[in-house]
Protein backbone atom coordinates (compact mmCIF):
# COMPACT_ATOMS: atom_id res chain seq x y z
CA UNK A 1 0.00 0.00 0.00
CA UNK A 2 1.08 3.22 -0.51
CA UNK A 3 1.30 5.98 1.96
CA UNK A 4 0.04 9.46 0.59
CA UNK A 5 -2.81 11.03 2.78
CA UNK A 6 -4.66 14.04 1.23
CA UNK A 7 -8.25 15.31 1.32
CA UNK A 8 -10.21 16.83 -0.67
CA UNK A 9 -13.37 18.08 -2.10
CA UNK A 10 -15.14 16.55 -5.79
CA UNK A 11 -16.49 18.22 -9.11
CA UNK A 12 -18.84 19.03 -11.82
CA UNK A 13 -18.25 17.07 -15.40
CA UNK A 14 -20.40 15.52 -17.56
CA UNK A 15 -22.34 12.26 -18.32
CA UNK A 16 -22.52 9.40 -20.30
CA UNK A 17 -26.00 7.83 -21.24
CA UNK A 18 -24.42 5.04 -23.37
CA UNK A 19 -27.51 3.50 -23.93
CA UNK A 20 -29.75 5.89 -25.28
CA UNK A 21 -28.74 6.13 -28.60
CA UNK A 22 -26.22 3.79 -30.89
CA UNK A 23 -22.84 5.57 -29.99
CA UNK A 24 -20.57 3.30 -32.69
CA UNK A 25 -20.85 1.64 -36.15
CA UNK A 26 -19.86 -1.82 -35.65
CA UNK A 27 -19.89 -5.39 -38.10
CA UNK A 28 -22.40 -7.03 -36.17
CA UNK A 29 -20.33 -10.47 -36.63
CA UNK A 30 -17.56 -8.82 -34.25
CA UNK A 31 -18.20 -9.13 -30.09
CA UNK A 32 -16.60 -5.91 -28.58
CA UNK A 33 -14.21 -6.83 -26.16
CA UNK A 34 -11.78 -4.08 -23.63
CA UNK A 35 -9.34 -4.04 -21.97
CA UNK A 36 -8.02 -0.76 -19.95
CA UNK A 37 -4.78 -0.67 -18.35
CA UNK A 38 -3.48 1.76 -15.51
CA UNK A 39 -0.14 2.79 -15.16
CA UNK A 40 0.70 4.22 -12.13
CA UNK A 41 2.18 7.27 -11.13
CA UNK A 42 3.29 8.78 -15.27
CA UNK A 43 2.28 12.70 -15.97
CA UNK A 44 1.62 13.69 -19.75
CA UNK A 45 4.89 15.36 -20.11
CA UNK A 46 7.07 11.97 -19.78
CA UNK A 47 5.30 10.20 -22.16
CA UNK A 48 5.51 12.74 -24.38
CA UNK A 49 9.25 13.33 -23.91
CA UNK A 50 9.91 9.37 -23.64
CA UNK A 51 7.33 8.77 -26.61
CA UNK A 52 7.41 5.15 -25.79
CA UNK A 53 7.25 2.80 -28.55
CA UNK A 54 3.98 0.62 -27.88
CA UNK A 55 2.21 3.58 -26.99
CA UNK A 56 3.17 5.35 -29.76
CA UNK A 57 1.97 2.65 -32.26
CA UNK A 58 -1.39 2.12 -30.54
CA UNK A 59 -1.82 6.11 -30.42
CA UNK A 60 -1.36 6.16 -34.54
CA UNK A 61 -3.70 3.43 -34.51
CA UNK A 62 -6.58 5.08 -32.46
CA UNK A 63 -5.06 8.12 -30.56
CA UNK A 64 -3.26 10.41 -28.02
CA UNK A 65 -4.82 12.77 -25.47
CA UNK A 66 -3.80 14.69 -22.82
CA UNK A 67 -6.21 14.27 -19.91
CA UNK A 68 -6.58 15.15 -16.29
CA UNK A 69 -7.27 13.87 -12.74
CA UNK A 70 -8.37 15.24 -9.67
CA UNK A 71 -11.62 16.53 -10.61
CA UNK A 72 -12.74 20.47 -11.08
CA UNK A 73 -10.25 22.21 -8.61
CA UNK A 74 -11.89 24.46 -5.95
CA UNK A 75 -14.89 22.63 -6.42
CA UNK A 76 -17.14 20.20 -4.78
CA UNK A 77 -15.74 17.50 -6.73
CA UNK A 78 -12.32 18.47 -6.47
CA UNK A 79 -10.45 15.13 -6.21
CA UNK A 80 -7.07 13.89 -4.67
CA UNK A 81 -4.23 12.71 -6.93
CA UNK A 82 -4.01 9.68 -5.17
CA UNK A 83 -3.65 5.96 -6.49
CA UNK A 84 -6.65 4.48 -5.29
CA UNK A 85 -8.60 7.59 -5.56
CA UNK A 86 -8.32 7.54 -9.28
CA UNK A 87 -8.44 3.84 -10.10
CA UNK A 88 -11.97 4.36 -8.43
CA UNK A 89 -12.53 7.08 -10.58
CA UNK A 90 -12.05 4.92 -13.76
CA UNK A 91 -14.13 2.35 -12.51
CA UNK A 92 -17.16 4.29 -11.85
CA UNK A 93 -17.11 6.94 -14.05
CA UNK A 94 -17.46 9.51 -10.94
CA UNK A 95 -15.35 11.88 -8.62
CA UNK A 96 -14.63 11.66 -4.84
CA UNK A 97 -17.69 13.78 -3.80
CA UNK A 98 -19.69 10.22 -4.96
CA UNK A 99 -17.68 7.16 -5.00
CA UNK A 100 -15.74 8.67 -1.90
CA UNK A 101 -12.23 6.59 -1.96
CA UNK A 102 -10.44 9.54 -0.63
CA UNK A 103 -7.16 7.82 -0.20
CA UNK A 104 -5.49 4.06 -0.41
CA UNK A 105 -7.19 2.86 2.44
CA UNK A 106 -10.06 2.31 1.00
CA UNK A 107 -12.15 2.73 4.47
CA UNK A 108 -15.57 3.13 2.89
CA UNK A 109 -16.36 3.08 -0.83
CA UNK A 110 -19.74 3.90 -1.88
CA UNK A 111 -20.88 1.22 -4.39
CA UNK A 112 -24.33 2.97 -5.03
CA UNK A 113 -22.09 4.20 -7.78
CA UNK A 114 -21.51 1.50 -9.94
CA UNK A 115 -18.01 0.56 -11.22
CA UNK A 116 -17.82 -1.07 -15.12
CA UNK A 117 -17.54 -4.83 -14.17
CA UNK A 118 -21.05 -4.59 -11.99
CA UNK A 119 -22.60 -2.75 -14.76
CA UNK A 120 -20.91 -5.09 -17.55
CA UNK A 121 -21.95 -8.48 -15.27
CA UNK A 122 -25.43 -7.04 -14.57
CA UNK A 123 -25.82 -6.19 -18.47
CA UNK A 124 -25.07 -9.60 -19.55
CA UNK A 125 -24.45 -12.15 -16.72
CA UNK A 126 -22.76 -14.57 -19.03
CA UNK A 127 -19.92 -11.75 -19.63
CA UNK A 128 -16.55 -13.09 -19.28
CA UNK A 129 -14.37 -10.80 -16.95
CA UNK A 130 -10.60 -10.69 -15.74
CA UNK A 131 -8.21 -8.65 -13.53
CA UNK A 132 -4.59 -8.67 -13.16
CA UNK A 133 -3.29 -6.57 -10.53
CA UNK A 134 -0.28 -5.67 -8.87
CA UNK A 135 -2.42 -4.70 -5.64
CA UNK A 136 -5.46 -7.39 -4.67
CA UNK A 137 -7.43 -4.47 -2.78
CA UNK A 138 -8.66 -3.45 -6.91
CA UNK A 139 -10.88 -6.23 -7.18
CA UNK A 140 -11.53 -7.27 -2.88
CA UNK A 141 -12.31 -3.32 -1.95
CA UNK A 142 -12.54 -1.32 -5.15
CA UNK A 143 -14.26 -3.41 -7.74
CA UNK A 144 -16.41 -5.24 -3.90
CA UNK A 145 -16.09 -8.87 -5.45
CA UNK A 146 -18.50 -11.25 -3.68
CA UNK A 147 -19.65 -7.81 -1.90
CA UNK A 148 -23.27 -7.73 -1.19
CA UNK A 149 -23.37 -4.04 -1.11
CA UNK A 150 -21.40 -4.08 -4.79
CA UNK A 151 -23.33 -6.07 -6.16
CA UNK A 152 -22.18 -9.64 -5.70
CA UNK A 153 -20.18 -9.49 -8.76
CA UNK A 154 -17.54 -12.81 -9.04
CA UNK A 155 -14.65 -12.00 -11.63
CA UNK A 156 -14.71 -14.75 -13.74
CA UNK A 157 -10.25 -14.92 -13.88
CA UNK A 158 -8.23 -12.97 -11.24
CA UNK A 159 -4.52 -12.85 -10.99
CA UNK A 160 -3.72 -10.85 -8.28
CA UNK A 161 -2.49 -10.99 -4.61
CA UNK A 162 1.18 -11.64 -5.35
CA UNK A 163 2.17 -8.86 -3.22
CA UNK A 164 1.26 -11.47 -0.19
CA UNK A 165 3.76 -14.25 -1.42
CA UNK A 166 7.15 -13.21 -0.05
CA UNK A 167 8.80 -16.95 -1.22
CA UNK A 168 8.46 -16.27 -4.76
CA UNK A 169 8.81 -12.35 -4.42
CA UNK A 170 10.98 -11.60 -1.37
CA UNK A 171 10.40 -8.08 -0.59
CA UNK A 172 13.37 -5.51 -1.09
CA UNK A 173 14.35 -2.03 0.24
CA UNK A 174 15.01 -1.27 -3.67
CA UNK A 175 11.27 -2.73 -4.83
CA UNK A 176 12.39 -4.73 -7.59
CA UNK A 177 10.13 -7.30 -6.61
CA UNK A 178 7.41 -4.88 -8.00
CA UNK A 179 8.92 -4.70 -11.30
CA UNK A 180 8.89 -8.58 -11.11
CA UNK A 181 5.39 -8.89 -10.08
CA UNK A 182 4.51 -6.33 -13.18
CA UNK A 183 6.48 -8.96 -15.21
CA UNK A 184 3.84 -11.83 -14.03
CA UNK A 185 1.15 -9.57 -14.33
CA UNK A 186 1.85 -8.59 -18.00
CA UNK A 187 2.75 -12.23 -18.94
CA UNK A 188 -0.67 -14.03 -17.77
CA UNK A 189 -2.52 -11.21 -19.59
CA UNK A 190 -1.25 -11.45 -22.70
CA UNK A 191 -1.26 -15.75 -22.30
CA UNK A 192 -4.92 -15.30 -21.31
CA UNK A 193 -6.18 -12.64 -23.13
CA UNK A 194 -4.38 -14.72 -26.32
CA UNK A 195 -6.25 -17.82 -25.46
CA UNK A 196 -9.34 -17.17 -23.45
CA UNK A 197 -10.44 -13.85 -24.82
CA UNK A 198 -12.33 -12.29 -21.81
CA UNK A 199 -14.71 -9.64 -22.73
CA UNK A 200 -13.98 -6.85 -20.37
CA UNK A 201 -10.23 -7.16 -18.68
CA UNK A 202 -8.48 -4.49 -16.03
CA UNK A 203 -4.32 -4.96 -15.93
CA UNK A 204 -2.80 -2.62 -13.09
CA UNK A 205 1.05 -1.85 -13.09
CA UNK A 206 2.39 -0.29 -9.97
CA UNK A 207 6.50 -0.23 -10.64
CA UNK A 208 6.31 2.90 -11.90
CA UNK A 209 4.88 4.57 -9.05
CA UNK A 210 7.55 3.21 -6.84
CA UNK A 211 10.18 4.56 -8.94
CA UNK A 212 9.02 7.70 -9.27
CA UNK A 213 8.33 8.10 -5.44
CA UNK A 214 11.95 6.70 -4.55
CA UNK A 215 14.19 8.54 -7.40
CA UNK A 216 11.36 11.59 -9.29
CA UNK A 217 12.45 12.78 -12.16
CA UNK A 218 15.46 10.33 -13.02
CA UNK A 219 16.96 7.75 -15.15
CA UNK A 220 15.53 5.19 -13.37
CA UNK A 221 11.90 6.27 -13.53
CA UNK A 222 12.10 6.57 -17.42
CA UNK A 223 13.48 3.20 -17.38
CA UNK A 224 10.57 2.03 -15.10
CA UNK A 225 8.18 3.62 -18.02
CA UNK A 226 9.93 2.14 -20.80
CA UNK A 227 9.78 -1.37 -19.00
CA UNK A 228 5.88 -0.47 -19.02
CA UNK A 229 5.75 0.11 -22.08
CA UNK A 230 7.09 -3.59 -22.95
CA UNK A 231 4.69 -4.86 -21.19
CA UNK A 232 1.56 -3.45 -22.39
CA UNK A 233 3.77 -4.47 -25.60
CA UNK A 234 3.16 -8.23 -24.60
CA UNK A 235 -0.49 -7.57 -24.08
CA UNK A 236 -1.26 -5.24 -27.49
CA UNK A 237 0.63 -8.24 -29.39
CA UNK A 238 -1.98 -10.55 -27.77
CA UNK A 239 -4.85 -7.93 -28.62
CA UNK A 240 -3.00 -8.16 -32.16
CA UNK A 241 -3.35 -11.63 -32.68
CA UNK A 242 -7.07 -12.30 -31.52
CA UNK A 243 -8.09 -9.58 -34.32
CA UNK A 244 -6.31 -10.90 -36.93
CA UNK A 245 -7.50 -15.16 -36.12
CA UNK A 246 -11.03 -14.53 -34.25
CA UNK A 247 -14.12 -11.72 -35.54
CA UNK A 248 -13.19 -9.70 -32.06
CA UNK A 249 -13.34 -6.28 -32.08
CA UNK A 250 -10.85 -5.43 -29.74
CA UNK A 251 -10.76 -1.88 -27.55
CA UNK A 252 -7.65 -0.97 -25.55
CA UNK A 253 -7.73 1.98 -23.36
CA UNK A 254 -3.92 2.77 -21.47
CA UNK A 255 -3.76 5.67 -19.08
CA UNK A 256 -2.65 6.98 -15.67
CA UNK A 257 -3.85 7.55 -12.17
CA UNK A 258 -2.54 10.86 -10.91
CA UNK A 259 0.32 13.12 -12.65
CA UNK A 260 3.53 14.24 -9.84
CA UNK A 261 4.78 16.94 -8.10
CA UNK A 262 7.36 19.31 -9.58
CA UNK A 263 10.28 17.26 -8.42
CA UNK A 264 8.70 13.76 -9.48
CA UNK A 265 8.18 12.38 -5.87
CA UNK A 266 5.41 13.31 -4.98
CA UNK A 267 1.81 13.50 -5.63
CA UNK A 268 -1.43 13.91 -3.71
CA UNK A 269 -2.50 17.68 -4.41
CA UNK A 270 -3.87 19.74 -6.96
CA UNK A 271 -0.97 21.22 -9.16
CA UNK A 272 -0.96 21.43 -12.83
CA UNK A 273 1.77 18.36 -13.24
CA UNK A 274 -0.37 15.97 -10.24
CA UNK A 275 -3.34 16.74 -12.17
CA UNK A 276 -2.22 16.15 -15.35
CA UNK A 277 -2.42 12.45 -16.88
CA UNK A 278 -2.88 10.94 -20.57
CA UNK A 279 -5.14 8.93 -22.45
CA UNK A 280 -3.53 6.18 -25.31
CA UNK A 281 -6.37 4.09 -27.49
CA UNK A 282 -6.96 1.78 -30.39
CA UNK A 283 -10.10 3.43 -31.11
CA UNK A 284 -11.61 4.15 -34.29
CA UNK A 285 -14.42 5.98 -33.14
CA UNK A 286 -13.08 8.69 -31.34
CA UNK A 287 -15.14 12.52 -31.03
CA UNK A 288 -14.09 15.59 -30.44
CA UNK A 289 -14.03 15.27 -26.99
CA UNK A 290 -11.11 13.55 -26.92
CA UNK A 291 -9.00 16.40 -27.97
CA UNK A 292 -9.97 18.36 -25.35
CA UNK A 293 -8.41 17.09 -22.35
CA UNK A 294 -10.80 14.57 -21.37
CA UNK A 295 -10.98 13.13 -18.00
CA UNK A 296 -10.54 9.90 -16.21
CA UNK A 297 -13.91 9.55 -15.33
CA UNK A 298 -14.52 9.54 -19.22
CA UNK A 299 -13.16 6.09 -19.85
CA UNK A 300 -15.61 4.17 -18.41
CA UNK A 301 -18.80 5.38 -20.43
CA UNK A 302 -16.37 5.10 -23.40
CA UNK A 303 -15.86 1.33 -22.63
CA UNK A 304 -19.86 1.38 -21.83
CA UNK A 305 -20.15 2.43 -25.84
CA UNK A 306 -17.58 0.42 -27.40
CA UNK A 307 -19.28 -2.77 -25.90
CA UNK A 308 -22.87 -1.79 -26.69
CA UNK A 309 -23.60 -2.21 -22.55
CA UNK A 310 -27.08 -0.76 -21.48
CA UNK A 311 -26.87 1.25 -18.54
CA UNK A 312 -29.48 1.42 -15.85
CA UNK A 313 -31.31 4.50 -15.65
CA UNK A 314 -30.04 6.02 -12.25
CA UNK A 315 -26.14 4.71 -12.53
CA UNK A 316 -26.59 7.09 -15.93
CA UNK A 317 -28.25 10.17 -13.89
CA UNK A 318 -25.10 10.04 -11.59
CA UNK A 319 -22.34 9.30 -14.00
CA UNK A 320 -19.60 12.32 -14.02
CA UNK A 321 -17.69 11.50 -17.33
CA UNK A 322 -18.91 11.50 -20.29
CA UNK A 323 -18.00 9.48 -23.47
CA UNK A 324 -14.83 9.97 -25.84
CA UNK A 325 -16.26 6.88 -28.09
CA UNK A 326 -18.94 7.36 -30.34
CA UNK A 327 -21.31 10.83 -29.95
CA UNK A 328 -20.98 13.13 -27.58
CA UNK A 329 -23.44 16.79 -27.50
CA UNK A 330 -22.38 18.48 -24.28
CA UNK A 331 -19.08 18.73 -22.55
CA UNK A 332 -17.99 22.03 -20.02
CA UNK A 333 -21.28 21.87 -18.11
CA UNK A 334 -20.72 24.49 -15.65
CA UNK A 335 -24.10 26.25 -13.34
CA UNK A 336 -24.05 29.00 -11.34
CA UNK A 337 -26.57 30.59 -9.20
CA UNK A 338 -27.02 34.29 -7.79
CA UNK A 339 -29.69 35.41 -6.08
CA UNK A 340 -32.56 33.10 -7.09
CA UNK A 341 -32.03 32.20 -10.57
CA UNK A 342 -29.30 29.16 -11.80
CA UNK A 343 -27.54 29.73 -15.21
CA UNK A 344 -26.03 26.96 -16.95
CA UNK A 345 -23.18 26.86 -19.63
CA UNK A 346 -21.48 24.10 -21.79
CA UNK A 347 -20.08 23.42 -24.92
CA UNK A 348 -21.92 21.88 -27.84
CA UNK A 349 -20.37 19.35 -29.90
CA UNK A 350 -23.92 18.46 -31.62
CA UNK A 351 -23.92 18.82 -35.51
CA UNK A 352 -27.02 18.88 -35.39
CA UNK A 353 -28.85 22.15 -34.83
CA UNK A 354 -32.33 21.70 -34.36
CA UNK A 355 -30.86 18.79 -31.45
CA UNK A 356 -31.88 19.78 -27.78
CA UNK A 357 -31.89 19.09 -24.39
CA UNK A 358 -33.98 18.40 -21.16
CA UNK A 359 -32.50 19.88 -18.24
CA UNK A 360 -34.25 18.43 -14.81
CA UNK A 361 -33.48 19.84 -11.16
CA UNK A 362 -33.46 18.21 -7.55
CA UNK A 363 -32.96 19.64 -4.21
CA UNK A 364 -32.38 16.24 -2.44
CA UNK A 365 -28.83 13.76 -3.02
CA UNK A 366 -30.83 10.67 -1.62
CA UNK A 367 -28.87 8.35 -4.27
CA UNK A 368 -26.48 7.97 -2.24
CA UNK A 369 -28.01 6.41 0.33
CA UNK A 370 -29.53 4.08 -2.25
CA UNK A 371 -32.40 6.33 -2.24
CA UNK A 372 -34.29 8.51 -4.96
CA UNK A 373 -34.28 11.85 -6.37
CA UNK A 374 -37.34 13.58 -7.37
CA UNK A 375 -36.69 15.49 -10.33
CA UNK A 376 -38.60 19.04 -12.08
CA UNK A 377 -38.38 19.53 -15.29
CA UNK A 378 -37.51 23.28 -15.89
CA UNK A 379 -36.43 23.88 -19.76
CA UNK A 380 -35.76 22.25 -23.18
CA UNK A 381 -33.12 24.56 -24.45
CA UNK A 382 -31.37 23.86 -27.77
CA UNK A 383 -28.01 22.76 -27.68
CA UNK A 384 -26.42 25.07 -29.53
CA UNK A 385 -27.49 27.88 -27.16
CA UNK A 386 -24.65 26.72 -25.13
CA UNK A 387 -26.30 28.50 -21.76
CA UNK A 388 -30.16 28.67 -20.28
CA UNK A 389 -30.95 30.30 -16.97
CA UNK A 390 -34.02 29.55 -15.11
CA UNK A 391 -35.45 30.65 -11.34
CA UNK A 392 -35.53 28.31 -8.72
CA UNK A 393 -38.30 28.92 -5.47
CA UNK A 394 -35.81 27.89 -3.02
CA UNK A 395 -33.46 29.43 -1.09
CA UNK A 396 -31.22 25.87 -0.52
CA UNK A 397 -27.74 25.27 -0.39
CA UNK A 398 -28.06 22.31 -2.69
CA UNK A 399 -28.86 21.78 -6.38
CA UNK A 400 -28.38 18.97 -8.74
CA UNK A 401 -29.09 19.49 -11.92
CA UNK A 402 -29.80 16.67 -15.09
CA UNK A 403 -29.25 17.19 -18.43
CA UNK A 404 -30.16 15.04 -21.18
CA UNK A 405 -28.98 15.31 -24.23
CA UNK A 406 -29.78 13.00 -26.98
CA UNK A 407 -26.58 10.63 -26.90
CA UNK A 408 -25.84 11.14 -23.01
CA UNK A 409 -26.47 12.36 -19.87
CA UNK A 410 -24.33 15.27 -18.28
CA UNK A 411 -25.02 16.65 -14.16
CA UNK A 412 -23.56 19.74 -12.03
CA UNK A 413 -24.54 20.61 -8.64
CA UNK A 414 -24.63 23.75 -7.34
CA UNK A 415 -22.89 23.56 -3.53
CA UNK A 416 -23.54 26.67 -1.43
Amino acid sequence: MKQQKILAVGLITLFTAGNLKSQTQKTESKIPKTVFIIVDGIPADLIEKLNPPTLSEISKVGGFASAHVGGQKGTYSQTPTISAVGYNSLLTGTWVNKHNVWDNDIAAPNYEYWNIFRIAEKNNPKIKTAIFSTWKDNRTKLIGEGLDQAGAITLDYKFDGLEYDTVKFPHDKDSHYIHRIDEAVSDEAARYISADSPDLSWVYLEYTDDMGHRYGDSPQFYDAIKTADEQIGKIWNAIKHRERNFSEDWLIVITTDHGRGASGHGHGGQSDRERSTWIATNSHQLNDHFKDNPGIVDIMPSICNHMNLRVPEKILEETDGIPFIGKADVTDLKAEKKQDQITLNWKNLCKNEKDKIVIYITETNNFKEGKSDIYQKVGEPELQQETFSFAVKNNSNFYKILVKAPHHYANVWVVN
